[in-house]
């Protein structure tokens, strides 16, 4: 068993269900320094001193971690430099969940290239570095030069060559088998003249990556042609509540049958096998596990087909025959595709090839590649011949 320190300037949310299921579900020790999810450019600037100072007091109360493992809100060097006296010698995976370097703005808003450039040093100080997704992982690799053309001179750009080397992808686990019992009786659905109408879930973030407006724009053109359905709005708000939102409830308040932020996960579970379909329009998304998550639980999906999602809806699914499409080209086409589905002209997946796509990420089964990872990089497990032979080429 080994010791593992998990750094987390970030303990919130996603990044916090994250290290909770790796937590609970490996089988080697951990110990985390974490801190609360607020002041995110602060976290990055100044989280380090404090990430330092929980370590050394770790060690000083006996913990000899075997592997550090540092989320990409760490600013590792200047992590590392401030406990070499005790952690020169241990090594380091860095892990993205996101990056300061291509996170969409909202118009008028101007890139602060700092973080990205701590991005870029925990790269390059990290012995291994981990991205969430390959659409991430080559986006990133993608733009750091373009940053780095920014500097005067020195600019190194064979760098990005050396993170390249070390870089590979692993998905985030997720807690898909604790959604199991909040099932009830899931059949194949139809819908048409006679049934009720079809549920629309929305459990993604309300902010400007994700998109809101487009959906509501959708959903209103369908209303307006005089399409049937219902909605689930779950989605989180850490803003000001949008204005597009606001008039989505005036507009289809006898027909929303959740709205807000489910805190609970008995009654988010529940939400999540009550509906039907399940449509994102993001602008970006470096993963997506609120998709997942709705997936598993029997919602058909309707995603772009960009960013991550191609790679996470096996492609035999993206345009299968028998039932209807999984990715959609632009909103035309998820307006057209909503259609069909209302009118009972495309067929949803069934539950059980739903619950299949996601099912490998479960942390009870994904555990098993961040164990071995782990193992690998403190030297106590030898890579497999092919990774290996990768290594080497």
């Amino acid at each position: 068993m080994l010791n593992i320190l998990a750094l987390e300037p970030w303990y919130g949310g996603s990044h916090r269900n994250f290290l909770d299921g790796l937590i609970r579900h490996s089988r080697h020790r951990f110990h985390a320094v974490t801190m609360a999810p607020r002041y995110r450019r602060w976290r990055m600037h100044g989280g380090a001193v404090t990430m330092a100072r929980k370590a050394l007091q770790a060690w000083d109360e006996g913990f000899r971690p075997d592997v550090i493992f540092a989320t990409n809100m760490v600013n590792l060097p200047a992590f590392l430099s401030l406990t070499r006296s005790k952690l020169a010698h241990v090594p380091v995976i860095l892990y993205f969940h996101e990056n300061a370097l291509t996170y969409p703005l909202p118009e008028g808003k101007e890139r602060d290239p700092a973080f990205g450039y701590i991005n870029y040093l925990s790269c390059l100080a990290a012995d291994r570095v981990l991205f969430n997704t390959r659409f991430h992982m080559e986006e990133f690799l993608e733009a750091l030069p373009q940053l780095l053309r920014a500097f005067p001179d020195y600019t190194h750009l064979d760098a990005v060559q050396e993170i390249r080397a070390k870089a590979s992808v692993l998905y985030p686990g997720i807690d898909l088998s604790a959604h199991d019992q909040y099932a009830g009786d899931r059949r194949p659905r139809y819908w048409g003249p006679g049934m009720p109408p079809p549920i629309i879930l929305w459990n993604q973030r309300w902010e400007y990556d994700k998109a809101p407006e487009v959906f509501l724009r959708v959903m209103n053109r369908l209303d307006d042609a005089g399409h049937r359905f219902r909605l689930i709005l779950a989605g989180e708000r850490f803003e000001e509540q949008p204005y597009e939102l606001d008039k989505a409830f005036e507009r289809y308040a006898d027909r929303i049958l959740h709205y807000g932020y489910a805190e609970d996960f008995e009654e988010y579970s529940r939400l999540l096998h009550r509906a039907d379909i399940i449509v994102s329009t993001a602008r970006h998304e470096f993963f997506g596990v609120a998709v997942l998550e709705a997936i598993y639980c029997g919602c058909h999906p309707l995603l772009p087909n960009r960013l991550s999602y191609p790679e996470l809806i096996p492609e035999p699914l993206h345009r299968p025959l028998l039932h209807a499409p999984t990715l959609y080209e632009d909103e035309e086409e998820l307006y057209r595709l909503l259609s069909a589905l209302l009118k009972g002209e495309e067929r949803p997946l069934p539950p059980e090839r739903l619950r299949e796509i996601p099912a490998h990420l479960d942390w009870k089964r994904h555990v098993e590649a961040y164990d071995r990872l782990f193992e690998e990089v403190a030297g106590t497990t030898p890579a497999r011949p092919d990774e290996a032979m990768a290594a080497t080429a």
